[in-house]
């Protein structure tokens, strides 16, 4: 079937306790016994045959250590966050991993290290600005969290945004133009800002990460595309997914980090975002296919909701096969 005409498809509870005194020095590790869960495209299986792995977190601006297992996807674990901290789970912005800084190369995506440290960041103050559109491009690009918040994962420099000083990589976009879009996928909220009229103003809400004292520092622009963004640690990882349990894999392969970092790279030019959970599912939907049809098929049996352009398929086709052969 040619790629163009293809058809799209529609679309017992784990206690978490606060250790007060232990210690947090630089990397710190959480103690996980290997285990393995079915494979995806399963329900979840009950709790009691989910991985027994522990990790430990704490609040990115300041906590006592927690302890937290029995997650299979990224709501239930700001779920044991929340509960190990007495917190609701709407009030967490987003994780980071093996630092309390705002540091979007090390954002907590589809996978955690089993050794790594869950650093929470919860919403602090609010702030409401207007923005005159200069530009086609603000020079924004969106990530969400997996849980219903978007928010600005890179700020281009010396774009139209760079130039309004109080918008900060790790802002929760809530508003645009008064619409509430929490609920909304990052591709959407990239969506709704490039269709926003040049040559007008519009009105951004938004909330920021809650910092502490020694996380007040000039801003940030972000991650860098060609920066390394590796979070597993040399015993494996967890591998979290939005539909079908969680499943303790072997360390990406070095195929499997270039080929996801190409891909992320092709999702931020094309659509505006950052999402190294979907450039792994669309690596590991594409390994095994013979052409682009196919792989654009399987794209739309496991991601339909995306209706990708075409173009993007063949460039992201193209960076699978490059990858395999060794080309980058």
């Amino acid at each position: 079937m040619p790629l163009g005409l293809r058809r799209k498809k529609n679309k017992s509870k784990e206690s978490s306790t606060l250790v007060e005194n232990e210690e947090v020095d630089g990397v710190a590790g959480g103690s996980a016994s290997k285990s393995s869960v079915n494979g995806g495209g399963l329900p979840p299986p009950p709790a009691s045959l989910r991985p027994k792995l522990v990790f430990h977190t704490q609040l990115a601006h300041g906590s006592p250590t927690g302890r937290i297992e029995g997650f299979t996807n990224v709501k239930e674990l700001y779920s044991k966050i929340a509960e190990a901290f007495n917190l609701s789970p709407p009030e967490i912005l987003f994780c980071t991993l093996n630092t309390h800084k705002i540091d979007m190369e090390k954002l907590l995506g589809g996978q955690i290290g089993l050794e790594d440290f869950i650093f929470a960041h919860i919403k602090g103050q609010k702030k409401e600005v207007e923005i005159f559109k200069a530009e086609d491009a603000l020079g924004l690009t969106i990530t969400d969290n997996g849980a219903g918040y978007a928010f600005i994962k890179r700020i281009k420099e010396s774009s139209v945004v760079d130039n309004v000083k109080v918008i900060c990589v790790g802002d929760h976009v809530e508003c645009i133009n008064g619409k509430n879009i929490v609920g909304t996928r990052h591709y959407e909220v990239a969506r709704m800002l490039k269709e926003l009229p040049k040559g007008e103003a519009f009105t951004l809400k938004l909330v920021e990460p809650m910092k502490a004292f020694d996380m007040l520092e000039p801003r940030s622009r972000g991650a860098k595309p060609a920066g390394e963004n590796k979070i597993a640690s040399g015993r494996g990882t967890l591998r979290l997914r939005s539909k079908g349990p969680a499943t303790v894999e072997e360390v990406p392969t070095e195929f499997e980090e270039k080929a996801v970092k190409k891909v992320d790279d092709l999702l931020e030019s094309y659509m505006g975002i950052r999402d190294t959970e979907l450039a792994a599912t669309m690596v590991e939907v594409g390994r095994d296919k013979n052409n682009p049809d196919e792989f654009a098929m399987a794209l739309d049996e496991t991601l339909g909701d995306f209706a990708f352009p075409d173009e993007f398929v063949f460039d992201v086709w193209g960076a699978i096969g490059d990858a395999k052969q060794g080309r980058f």
